[in-house]
Formats: structure tokens, sequence, C-alpha cells
């Protein structure tokens, strides 16, 4: 057999490099949309790291059947479509993610016990960043904000997985019922029976509303200013100063939250009392303002991670604070500094 001449071995290499010329702009064109596919997947599953998994699957899925992609809809809608019918496998088997307060009562401070519960049972928070695409629309920013929010997405779990895509994909991205019903392979009357059951369900379920992150307001930014002095402090009276009298303290993972100052005071006094000298560091989390929450660490040089604080602020005062115990899990997807060391002699 006679070798290649240069023309085929051109035509080869041409033909390489349009391929993958091809697939990298494949690739540009599904990555474009992770963002907003995560923030959709998150609302659905309630764990920012289910979410990611399934933004993963729906784009490996994509890049594997684009071959089959007709274009008689928008890649958009397309992804969302592969997204949904993910999301609905993951969620077949019935379960659903919670806060403390959707499991029980409130526990006095005398009676409180700290019961961990799987992982699988909490509701986890996440970084904006990760499900907040940039738009040049401030309302659409607002709404965007306004449904990560965790009360919000607490109240999702209550719906059950086919009611939930499609108030998600009605009232949070304003698809129209037709888009949807083309998505879910249903019915514009079935689709608008399922919003109208959704809405019930969601209205009985009352989330609250709560201050978001962005952008922040003078008085808002004050509050939260006074709060890290209060609890860098431990100054349980300015503390309560901020807090609404019916304010929640939760620390998933242990089944165990509080209400009222009385027994919120009596925790931090108490069990609680190992947060003196902590320090907190500002993000965001949820759309709502968030703190990393640092101990003095053990060697007594610095400060280690301890929780990720979420914040919930209702009325110009605190009502919610929410504390994820899990540093191992949170502060990598956020971000945060494994250790804050010691301040320098010149920044005393």
């Amino acid at each position: 057999m006679k070798g290649d001449t240069a023309g085929d071995t051109a035509d080869r290499t041409a033909g390489g490099t349009a391929d993958r010329t091809a697939a990298d702009d494949l690739d540009a064109r599904l990555e474009q949309h992770r963002t907003e596919l995560t923030g959709y997947c998150y609302r659905m599953l309630g764990s920012a790291f289910e979410a990611e998994d399934a933004v993963q699957d729906t784009l490996v899925r994509a890049w594997r059947s684009f071959g089959t992609f007709e274009g008689r809809a928008s890649l958009r809608s397309w992804l969302y479509r592969i997204a949904t019918n993910v999301c609905l496998d993951m969620l077949n088997a019935g379960s659903r993610r919670a806060r403390p307060m959707d499991l029980s009562g409130p526990t006095p401070v005398a009676e409180a016990r700290l019961t961990a519960r799987p992982e699988s049972t909490w509701l986890e928070p996440v970084p904006d960043g990760r499900v907040l695409p940039s738009v040049a629309d401030p309302a659409d920013t607002a709404v965007s904000r306004e449904t990560i929010r965790l009360a919000f997405v607490a109240a999702l779990q209550h719906l059950p997985p086919k009611q939930r895509a499609v108030l998600i994909l009605r009232e949070v991205l304003a698809w129209k019922a037709s888009e949807v019903a083309e998505l879910l392979g249903t019915t514009v009357a079935s689709v608008n029976s399922a919003l109208q059951r959704a809405r019930a369900t969601l209205a009985a379920a009352e989330p609250a509303e709560t201050a978001t992150a962005d952008p922040l307001d003078a008085e808002q930014k004050a509050l939260l200013e006074r709060y890290v002095a209060a609890f860098e402090g431990y100054d349980m009276e300015a503390l309560t100063a901020l807090l609404h009298d019916d304010a929640k303290f939760s620390m998933p993972p242990y089944d165990l939250w509080l209400q009222g100052h009385e027994d919120i005071v009596g925790w931090m006094l108490g069990v609680g009392s190992v947060c003196r000298g902590s320090r907190l560091v500002p993000t965001a989390a949820n759309g709502t303002p968030a703190f990393a929450h640092y101990h003095p660490a053990e060697d007594a040089e610095g400060h280690t991670p301890w929780a990720l604080q979420v914040i919930e602020i209702e009325e110009g005062r605190i009502s919610g604070i929410n504390n994820f115990l899990e540093t191992e899990r949170w502060f990598p997807l956020f971000d945060l500094p494994t250790r804050l060391e010691p301040p320098k002699p010149e920044e005393l």
C-alpha cells in the first residue's frame, strides 16, 4: 500500500482541526448555560452538590446526544428538558430536604439535645455565584435572589416533583404554559392545573419574606455591622436587641432548633459559650447575607472554621441565624479560607 500523500495528510489534519473546533464551540455553547441550570436544579433538589451533579449529567447527556438535537426548540429549552428529566429521576425516591423547623417544634434550651441526622435530610446552602447568572435587568436579579432563599427553597420541597418543576418554570423563569407543556410532554391544561395546586401548597407553607443581600440598604448594612460587633464581642444584650422576639437559631446537621431571645441566649451562654472569641467573615448565600464563622484555634494561633451562618432579616431585625456546621463541605464550596491567621502587630 502506498503511503499518504501530502494532500491526504493535510486533508486529515484539516478535518481533525475542524472537529476539535466544532467540539470546542459546542462545549462553549453548553457551558454558558451552566449557572442558570445549576440554579434551576438547586431549586428542584435543595442541595448544592446534587444540583452540580445534575447539571454535569445534563451537559454530558447533551453532548452525547447533540446529533439528535433537531433545533425545533432553542438549545436552552432542550437543556432544561434534559435537566428536568435528570432532576425528576433523582427525586423519584420521594425524599425531600428540610430545615430543622420543618421536622419538629422548637426545643426549650433546658431540654436541648444534639442529635445529628444524615446529610441527605437537610436543605443545603448555596453560594450566590454558582446559581445566579449575570443579567442586565435588576428586576430579574431580584426574582432570582428571592427564589433561592432558604425559606423559599424549603417551601418548594413540599411540592411533588412535577409540580415543583412547573412552578419554577412558570413563576421563577417566566416560561409560557405552552413551553412548559412541551418540555414535560403534557397539555397546557395539565400545566395550569399543576401550577394552581402548587401555588395553593406554597401559600399554605408561607415562606417568610427575608431581605436579600444585593443590594443591602444603609439600615441593613448597619444592622449587620452591629451583629458582627455583638457576636464577636459576645455581648448578649447587644445581640438580642438585634433579634426579632421569635428569632430562630438552627444548627444542621443537628435537628435541634431554638426560638426566642431567652433560649438563644441560654444556648449561647451555655453549650454555645465555646463561640467566645470568634470571628465572622462576610459572604453571601441563598441570596441573603451570610458569614463564615471561625472559632479560636486550639493552638491559640488564629481561628479555624466552625460554621457557615446564613442570616435572615425581616423588618429591620434578624429573624433567623442558620448555622451550617459541616465546614469541611461548605467552606471549600464558598471559597473560604481554612484558617484565619492572627493579626499582625501593625493591624492591632
